[in-house]
């Protein structure tokens, strides 16, 4: 029988997952807010396209932003003369991993659309050097508008102060920083059939199966505590592509909130090539925890600790990192 929110008591309402879009909210902050910005004689004048996705989640108690941005605006400044520059910016990426866990640095795509003059061009250096900085102070103060404007449609009556800082960081049992499984050092190539073993962990955590079920197909999702990039469709037979293409695969069934079969294949030259595991993951919802086990058949004999600690570090620890409180 799948499982419901309602087999879970009120005591462990608060760990459930509530989602909101924002989307359009954010459209309109941006265009609202970056015109305002001005370094002496250059000024953002207009926003004129944001394209991305924007929501806002609860998870034991604490609101957690994800934003993914493409933000195209038009700048003007003048010359020493009074002569009118203008030109255009595109922001290609304005996200919660660029801006709040700084993963990596804001880029920045400019175009000159006045005609180019000794005079011009200084405008558009200076342009260049004194707005990026101008607008990250401003792109800061977003997921904080975003939680103030629409925190109170997700809190719990009676939780504790939303935490601003949303996603926590990768969990410490991954090994280094990277987003992408550690990986064993790398073997000869070898002609013979792949000698395979199973590996299995497990976990029980205060969520609902059909909680767990989501976070774990759905894309939107699933960089909130994999902390990279994933597609997902969750259909038979659809691919699907975690930790930045690090982890791919087949959905083969998926049983919402009680099982997903997909196959699972690790995009290294460690990994024998064309070989494919399967993984099955299994949700048994008690009354007020879920227990998650995670069974990987098909993975190569002498790989088995390193993808056990992979297993446990960046799925079963990467869903602690959010709030998922797990069961000892």
């Amino acid at each position: 029988m799948a499982a419901t929110h309602s087999l879970l008591p009120n005591s462990t309402a608060n760990w459930h997952w509530k989602n909101k879009n924002v989307t359009k909210w954010a459209r309109g902050w941006f265009e609202e807010q970056l015109p305002t910005i001005s370094v002496d004689s250059v000024r953002v004048t207009k926003v004129t396209d944001v394209d991305g996705d924007c929501e806002l989640g609860q998870r034991k108690s604490k609101l957690i932003t994800i934003f993914d941005c493409k933000v195209v605006l038009e700048w003007v400044g003048t010359t020493s003369d009074g002569t009118e520059v203008t030109g255009g910016l595109t922001i290609p990426e304005v996200s919660h991993e660029v801006l709040v866990d700084k993963l990596s640095d804001f880029a920045y795509q400019w175009t000159l659309t006045s005609g180019s003059s000794k005079e011009a061009d200084e405008v558009y250096r200076f342009a260049k050097s004194k707005l990026p900085a101008a607008l990250e102070t401003k792109f800061a103060e977003f997921p904080a508008a975003l939680i103030d404007t629409h925190g109170q449609d997700l809190q719990v009556v009676g939780s504790n102060e939303p935490s601003r800082s949303a996603s926590p960081a990768i969990p410490a049992s991954s090994a280094g920083t990277s987003t992408t499984p550690a990986l064993p050092q790398k073997k000869k190539a070898e002609s013979k059939p792949v000698n395979v073993k199973k590996v299995a962990v497990e976990a029980s955590f205060q969520a609902s199966a059909d909680d767990l079920f989501g976070m774990l197909t759905d894309e939107k999702k699933i960089p909130m505590w994999s902390r990279a990039a994933a597609q997902s469709k969750p259909e038979a037979g659809s691919e699907y592509s975690l930790f930045g293409g690090g982890v791919k695969g087949k959905y083969v069934s998926l049983t919402p909130g009680r099982e997903i079969v997909q196959t699972w294949t690790l995009s290294s030259p460690t990994w024998p090539s064309g070989h494919l595991a399967t993984l099955t993951t299994s949700f048994d919802q008690g009354s007020d925890s879920t227990k998650l086990s995670l069974s990987l058949d098909g993975v190569p004999t002498g790989m088995e600790d390193e993808t056990k600690r992979n297993l446990e570090g960046y799925y079963i620890g990467g869903l602690k990192s959010i709030g998922l409180g797990s069961v000892l």
